[in-house]
């Protein structure tokens, strides 16, 4: 597929966000060449009458200048260090970071202004940037999320169709991990009569606890106007006994109901106990120097 990356300044890089865990978002690009049918994106576009749906995607911002907008934000007074998340609207890891390495140079100035912040991605390339995480986790609180939402690999194939392969992920985790870096997994969407398994789910848990992931957070699918139109045509293609199901399920709202999704997010949360998920990390990072230097000498 081809994708026209656009280079546009912005004028702005911190969003507000409120009823969040998070109180601000940062979003080095516009658009999402992961493509994810899923994806709840799709339905902010929808509303910006954007495109939401095969051609989301094709086209990316790159906003060149949004470091430096970030330092400014970060040096005025009123700043107050509140959390900042990366990646909210957009995958800081997709393809155009290799080139632009613009979350690179974001981690670098949020760590530099002592800003806590997390991201969350499905992109191996964080690995690139083990460095300037472990500098900036020295200086305040760092959390990154790989959203893992299946290893079955017909399901991640048809509704993940720009992203690297769950099991890379996993490896990543790892990485991050013996890195010293705060690591966890989301199951994120949890697709019904899919991803939603009790046997698939396990199969996540299982091997992000082998990861040494330090958590794990789920969510079950939730479908906009904008995503749900996109989503059900995929579903028709891919899945077409699903369908009638699925058109049930989110009649009319575009979350399931609480009796259908607290079954789903009870058996995730019995699985974490289960496995034992929580923060077994051997390298604890060293505020010196020479201590980084070490640690990111055994793991790079």
């Amino acid at each position: 597929m081809r994708v026209e990356y656009r280079e546009e300044p912005c004028r702005t890089a911190l969003n507000r966000v409120k009823g969040m865990p998070f109180a601000w978002s940062l979003n080095p690009y516009t658009g999402c060449a992961h493509r994810c049918t899923f994806c709840y994106v799709r339905a902010f576009e929808a509303r910006a009458e954007r495109p939401s749906d095969d051609r989301y995607g094709r086209s990316i911002r790159v906003k060149v200048n949004v470091a430096d907008v970030l330092r400014a934000e970060l040096a005025r007074s009123s700043w107050k260090r509140e959390s900042v998340a990366i990646g909210a609207a957009t995958d800081p890891y997709q393809p155009a970071e290799g080139r632009y390495r613009l979350t690179r140079a974001c981690i670098r100035e949020l760590g530099a202004a002592r800003t806590p912040f997390s991201l969350i991605t499905r992109g191996p390339m964080v690995r690139r940037d083990v460095d300037v995480l472990v500098e900036a986790a020295q200086r305040t609180k760092v959390h990154v999320s790989f959203s893992v939402p299946t290893l079955d690999e017909r399901i991640w194939r048809s509704t993940e169709p720009g992203t690297a392969p769950p099991r890379r992920r996993l490896e990543t985790v790892r990485f991050l991990v013996d890195s010293g870096i705060d690591t966890g997994v989301a199951l994120a969407p949890i697709l019904p009569g899919l991803s939603d398994d009790p046997e698939l789910l396990a199969e996540v848990v299982r091997e992000a606890r082998a990861a040494g992931a330090t958590g794990i957070w789920a969510n079950v699918l939730y479908l906009r106007p904008g995503t749900r139109e996109h989503f059900l045509d995929c579903l028709a293609e891919d899945y077409p006994e699903q369908l009638p199901a699925y058109e049930r399920l989110y009649a009319r709202r575009a979350y399931l109901k609480a009796d259908e999704a607290k079954p789903v997010r009870a058996l995730v949360a019995e699985l974490t106990r289960k496995h034992g998920i929580r923060d077994r990390r051997r390298v604890r990072l060293d505020p010196e120097p020479a201590a980084i230097a070490e640690q990111l000498a055994l793991v790079v």
